[in-house]
């Protein structure tokens, strides 16, 4: 027996020395302190179960890499980096009293509704519906904490109405909880991570629908009082594509944006690269069914140059489309922002704000920001075999674009990781009105998730990440909506967790304002509400701890990215946890109020 146990202690040996070479040779370049890569750190793939990361390598964003490997090596891998056991969902949260009220909102009630309030986009909560103001806000404090069992990030931003909480999991599971209590009224299980914030449709006779995307390109609405799935619809069938932005919802039709992660795939010398292109897909809401769809960059694309190792090379493509479309009801148009192009020559519809008729899908028109910024994973390796020929710095558009009425006047305005601010004028097909630089910009820098406007300024959360110096970077910034001209700016605090592997004073989190103060999340993990009147910080909430959750899981707080607040009805909400990107990992929903 003991020969045998030896025996055995050896093998388990022999596989993490193999898990840890490989390891070594086909990923640490990526996943280590100071790449530049946005790749998790090993860290938070330590969080990892070793489900997660075959799932990864094998069908995941890793795919392309995975499938460099074989199955021997991809288990040697799992085995070296998992540290838990095979992903438990933990307590499933305490059930809601039987005798709750049918779910239903009323008229007047203060809600948060998909990505913003509003279809243009511009994350502005009135003082009536979010319950709060200055005084207030001061008084904020944790009221209860949700997990998500063995989670490293937690995206979906929570959606408010009814009285109920709507949000997506990293692994796919969808919850519906009391606002109040965070008792749990039913789960629905997706087969991929559910980023996208969730928007909730009354369909008539007192019933509601919910619908959301996934990170396999589909789309699924559900019964929001049980949790019952509708239908199902697949938007894009490309292996790599992707619903990241939240569904735009408007009179019977979801204008749905489809982004990929196919830029990571050109790691591997061997992929074609590359062949998505990013789109918008109108989906009629009864029935799921496709009314239109319509693409970023109209050409197909088709072959262009044969790579150093013997590869055909693909294009164009690119422009994938990250963030919630903005809708502009007087124009009966759809405007979105683009990503950059995976490929050479960078097609004139990448890093550009596009605008689609609502109806047919048309193009209207286009406005390119960054000609030229071709780039993909190939381009950080030596021998960068995929990367085009005259690279760009990959400044694409994380942001949705923001429509306000200024002195009469209607302006589009976004941000880019460029670390310019524009304004666009959607009437004179989208010619640009002002431009404002904010930061240096770069791959991780700029502005990331998105701003959000008043009816005086567009308030600005800047990046400007670099895990070389993590206390370089953040800041909020207040522009005069009409002209640019910073009204004021504050400087991102020295993180306190400095020291800690992900920690950083980066703001990439979209931003969230109500009357009188701005809400912006950290990298460090701070939570911090600014008075929109002169920048001071008057009320700051450190979530890098731990806390006792509600349904029993283990639960810690991490960066806070992708996401912003939600407020309504007296209560704050926000997520804590990004093990992307070289953030804190993290898994829990956290719940604010003054009561």
């Amino acid at each position: 027996m003991r020969a045998f146990f030896v025996l055995c202690l050896a093998a388990s040996l022999s596989r993490a020395q193999d898990g840890r070479a490989l390891f070594e040779k086909n990923c640490a370049s990526c996943h280590q302190p100071g790449s530049e890569t946005r790749a998790p750190l090993p860290s938070a793939l330590k969080m990892l179960s070793k489900e997660q990361v075959l799932a990864a390598l094998e069908t995941g964003t890793m795919k392309a890499q995975g499938s460099a490997l074989t199955a021997v090596e991809r288990l040697a891998l799992a085995n070296y980096l998992a540290n838990i056991p095979a992903l438990d969902t933990g307590a499933q949260g305490v059930a809601c009293p039987a005798t709750s009220a049918k779910f239903s909102v009323s008229p007047g009630e203060a809600n948060w509704n998909g990505w913003s309030v509003d279809p243009a986009n511009s994350r502005f909560q009135t003082t009536k519906a979010s319950g709060l103001d200055r005084e207030k806000v001061t008084r904020l404090k944790l009221k209860w904490a949700f997990a998500f069992a063995g989670q490293t990030v937690v995206n979906s931003q929570p959606t408010i109405a009814g009285g109920r909480l709507f949000f997506g999991g990293a692994d796919g599971t969808v919850y519906s909880l009391d606002a109040r209590t965070g008792c749990q009224y039913w789960t629905f299980k997706a087969p991929a991570m559910v980023r996208t914030a969730i928007s909730v449709e009354p369909v008539g006779q007192g019933r509601y629908t919910l619908y959301f995307g996934d990170i396999k390109a589909n789309v699924y609405a559900l019964d929001a009082q049980a949790g019952t799935l509708l239908w199902q619809t697949q938007v894009d069938t490309h292996p790599f594509a992707r619903v990241t932005g939240a569904p735009a919802l408007y009179s019977g039709r979801l204008f749905v944006p489809v982004s990929s992660v196919e830029e990571v795939a050109p790691h591997n010398a061997k992929y074609a690269c590359c062949t998505f292109r990013g789109s918008v897909v109108a989906i009629d809401t009864k029935t799921g069914k496709q009314v239109w769809k319509s693409y970023a960059i109209p050409d197909p694309p088709t072959a262009t140059r044969v790579s150093s190792s013997g590869t055909q090379l693909m294009g164009p493509a690119g422009a994938a489309i990250w963030s919630a479309p903005t809708l502009d009801l007087k124009r009966k148009a759809v405007y979105v922002a683009t990503g950059n192009s995976y490929t050479d020559p960078a097609d004139r519809h990448t890093d550009a704000i596009v605008a689609f008729d609502m109806e047919t899908g048309g193009m209207l028109w286009s406005q390119q920001m960054t000609p030229g910024d071709g780039w993909n994973f190939s381009c950080i390796n030596p021998n960068k075999v995929s990367c085009p020929e005259n690279p760009g710095e990959d400044l694409d558009f994380g942001s949705s674009p923001i429509l306000k009425n200024v002195g009469g006047r209607d302006l589009l305005i976004v941000g880019q990781k460029s670390g310019v601010v524009h304004a666009l004028d959607p009437s004179q097909l989208g010619k640009i009105v002002w431009q404002t630089r904010v930061g240096r910009g770069g791959a991780l820098g700029g502005v990331e998730w998105g701003s959000a406007a008043d009816d005086e300024n567009i308030y600005v959360a800047l990046s400007d990440h670099t895990s070389r110096k993590p206390e370089i970077g953040g800041g909020m910034f207040a522009l005069r909506l009409a002209t640019g001209e910073k009204v004021w700016n504050t400087p991102a605090p020295k993180p306190p967790c400095l020291g800690t592997p992900g920690c950083s004073a980066a703001q990439m989190a979209a931003v969230t304002v109500i009357p009188g103060v701005v809400f912006s999340g950290s990298m460090d993990g701070h939570l911090r509400a600014y008075e929109t009147s002169g920048g001071k910080i008057i009320w700051d909430y450190d979530t890098l701890r731990d806390y006792q959750a509600i349904n029993g899981v283990k639960a810690h707080g991490g960066s806070l990215n992708a996401a912003g607040p939600t407020v309504a009805g007296g209560m704050l909400y926000v997520n804590s946890g990004y093990g992307m990107l070289g953030g804190i990992p993290g898994n829990v929903l956290l719940a604010f109020t003054t009561e």
